[in-house]
C-alpha cells in the first residue's frame, strides 16, 4: 500500500486491517502552513498512524477561483511530511464513508468543527463514537520559538527552506526577475511613514563572571554602537529599497533626537521630527555578549501626545499626504499614533484613494491590532493577533480568519516568528477559498531578530505601491527579512543587496534573477 490512496480503491482486506487503530485529521489542506504541522503534530501524540483524509475535488465543487489545488496535488504535499504515515484522498464520498470502513481510534479535528463547522462533521462523529472510537478537538500547541536545531544543522535546515521558498515561488508563479525588475525600473513611489522614533543602542561587553558580593552578573564594556529604529528603520529600509520615503514623528529635545536627525540626512530619508520637551526620544540599550543580549534598559514616556503636538503632526500628515503614493503606520504603542493620528492618516488615504498599510508592535507594550481597521495591509505577529482576540486555543487558520472579519484588511501577513509567516489575501469573491500561503524563514539560526518585522513592513509597503501583487511582495519581503536577521542592529537593505542574496542562495537563482 503507497502512503496515498483513494478512498475509491479501499476495498482490499488487508489494507483496511493495516489502518486499524489509526488516528485520523481532515480537511481540505489547499495550503499547508505551520498551523496544520502543529497539529498534524498534536495528532500522534494520540496514536500512530496518522492518517490524513483530505476533501476530493467534487466535495470543493461549492468553492470557487483558481486557487484551488487539484486532490492529487494536495495528497502529494501532505504526504512530504514526515509526521503523516497515509493520506487518503475523499473521492467517492465524505470522511464517514471512510470511518465506515476502517476501525480508527482517534478522530482529531481542529476547534472549528466543535463550533462554526460541526455540522460538517457531525455524521463522521457519530461513527467514530459509535464503533467505540474517540473524538478529539485540538488544533496543536501554540508557540513562538521552534525546535529544529535540535534535529538538524542550520545549514540542513535552511537547504530545506530555500528548497521549499522555490516550490512557493513556483506554486505562486512568482518570477523574482519580474519582481526586481518592477522595483529597479518602474516610477518610485512616495510612501507617507508615521510612527514612533526609537534609538537603538547595542553594547558589546566582555564576559568577567559573578560578583563576589552580590549574585549579580558582571561584564565589561567592550563598545557601543546606535541604529535608528522603530518607524525610522521602516522608513530608512524604503528608501534603500527604491522609493521615496518621508518620515513625521516625535523626538525629545535631547542627543538622541539629534542623533537621529542626523541618521535621517545619511540615510536618504525626508524626515520631519517635531520636538517634545515632555517626552525624550525613546531609547533602548542592549547589552550584550558576542551575539547573545543579557538584558534590555529603555528610556521612554508612554503618554500620548498633547492637543498641540498631536495638530502640528496632522498638520504634517495632511500637508505630506497630497503628494503620497501610500500611507504607512508603524505603531510601537508609545504615544505617537492616537486615536486623532489614526484617524488622520485614514482619511488622507481614504480621499486619495492610496493604500494604508499598519503594523503595531506590542512585545513589551499594551497594543491592540484590532484598531486597524480598514487597512489594506495589516503584519501582526501570531501573539499580537491572539492577544488582540482573546483566543489562544483555536488554530492559527481560524484566528487568521477571524483577524481579517474583525478589521476588514484587505491583505494580512500573519508573522510566526522563526516558522516564517503567512500571507492572506482577504475579501475574496464569497464562495472562494481565503487564498493564502506559507513563506519560510530562511535564516536557520538568527542573529538578531529585532528588526524582521520592520523589514517586512516596509518590503510589502515599497512592492505594493510599484505595483506587485501580494505574493510577489511577499517573496520579496520573505527575503529581505532573512537578511535582516543575520546581523546586529537595524541596518537598511538597499535593492542589490537582496538581488545578490538571492543569487547566492537560491539554486535558481542564476537563471531566473537579472
Amino acid at each position: 500500500m503507497s502512503k496515498i490512496f483513494r478512498l475509491s480503491e479501499l476495498k482490499v482486506t488487508k489494507d483496511v486491517n493495516r489502518l486499524a487503530g489509526a488516528t485520523v485529521c481532515f480537511g481540505h489542506f489547499n495550503t499547508i502552513h505551520p498551523g496544520h504541522v502543529r497539529h498534524f503534530r498534536t495528532a500522534c501524540t494520540h496514536g500512530k498512524p496518522l492518517i490524513v483524509a483530505v476533501e476530493g475535488d467534487a466535495q470543493l465543487l461549492s468553492f470557487r477561483g483558481d486557487n484551488i489545488f487539484q486532490e492529487k496535488e494536495r495528497a502529494q504535499a501532505l504526504a512530504t511530511l514526515d509526521l503523516v504515515d497515509y493520506v487518503v484522498i475523499l473521492d467517492t464520498g465524505p470522511l464517514e464513508a471512510f470511518l465506515d470502513q476502517v476501525n480508527i481510534a482517534n478522530l482529531v479535528l481542529g476547534r472549528e468543527f466543535e463550533d462554526e463547522r460541526a455540522k460538517k462533521v457531525v455524521r463522521a462523529v457519530e461513527v467514530i463514537r459509535s464503533k467505540g472510537g474517540t473524538v478529539i478537538y485540538d488544533a496543536g500547541e501554540t508557540h513562538y520559538a521552534g525546535a529544529e536545531l535540535l534535529y538538524g544543522t542550520p545549514g540542513d535546515l535552511e537547504r530545506g527552506r530555500w528548497q521549499a521558498f522555490e516550490q512557493v515561488l513556483q506554486t505562486q508563479n512568482v518570477s523574482l526577475s519580474e519582481v526586481f525588475s518592477v522595483i529597479n525600473e518602474n516610477k518610485k513611489p512616495h510612501i507617507l511613514v508615521v510612527g514612533d522614533t526609537i534609538v537603538d543602542r547595542y553594547v558589546a561587553c566582555d564576559p568577567v563572571g559573578m560578583s563576589n558580593e552580590a549574585p549579580v552578573i558582571v561584564v565589561k564594556e567592550i563598545d557601543t554602537r546606535d541604529y535608528v529604529g522603530g518607524a525610522g528603520i521602516v522608513a530608512a529600509h524604503i528608501s534603500a529599497l527604491g522609493a521615496h520615503s518621508t518620515f513625521l514623528s516625535v523626538i525629545g529635545a535631547d542627543s538622541p533626537g539629534e542623533f537621529t536627525k542626523e541618521s535621517f540626512k545619511k540615510l536618504g530619508v525626508k524626515a520631519i521630527l517635531l520636538e517634545d520637551p515632555s517626552r525624550p526620544t525613546t531609547f533602548k540599550i542592549r547589552y550584550l555578549v558576542e551575539n547573545q543580549k543579557l538584558f534590555r534598559v529603555s528610556r521612554l514616556k508612554e503618554h500620548s501626545l498633547s492637543r498641540e503636538k498631536e495638530e502640528q503632526l496632522i498638520a504634517e500628515i495632511e500637508k505630506h499626504g497630497q503628494s503620497a503614493d501610500g500611507v504607512l503606520v508603524s505603531d510601537f504603542v508609545y504615544g505617537v499614533i492616537t486615536p486623532r493620528i489614526l484617524e488622520a492618516v485614514r482619511g488622507v488615504a481614504a480621499r486619495r484613494d492610496i493604500p494604508l498599510f499598519g503594523d503595531l508592535q506590542c512585545s513589551s507594550q499594551v497594543g491592540n491590532i484590532l484598531k486597524f481597521t480598514d487597512f489594506s495591509l495589516i503584519c501582526p505577529t501570531e501573539r499580537e493577533a491572539r492577544i488582540a482576540l482573546g483566543n489562544r486555543n483555536d488554530g492559527v487558520e481560524y484566528i487568521a480568519n477571524l483577524l481579517i472579519n474583525e478589521t476588514r484588511s484587505a491583505n494580512t501577513v500573519l508573522k510566526l516568528g522563526g516558522e516564517g509567516f503567512i500571507a492572506y489575501l482577504g475579501h475574496e469573491e464569497k464562495g472562494t477559498l481565503l487564498r493564502r500561503q506559507h513563506f519560510p524563514a530562511l535564516t536557520a539560526n538568527p542573529v538578531d531578530v529585532t528588526g524582521a518585522g520592520d523589514a517586512l513592513l516596509a518590503t510589502m509597503a515599497t512592492a505594493l505601491t510599484s505595483g506587485l501583487s501580494v505574493m510577489q511582495a511577499s517573496a520579496l519581503a520573505c527575503l529581505v527579512s532573512a537578511i535582516a536577521v543575520q546581523t546586529v542592529g537595524n541596518q537598511p537593505i538597499g535593492r542589490e543587496q537582496v538581488r545578490q542574496f538571492y543569487l547566492q542562495n537560491s539554486e535558481s537563482g542564476m537563471i531566473d534573477a537579472v
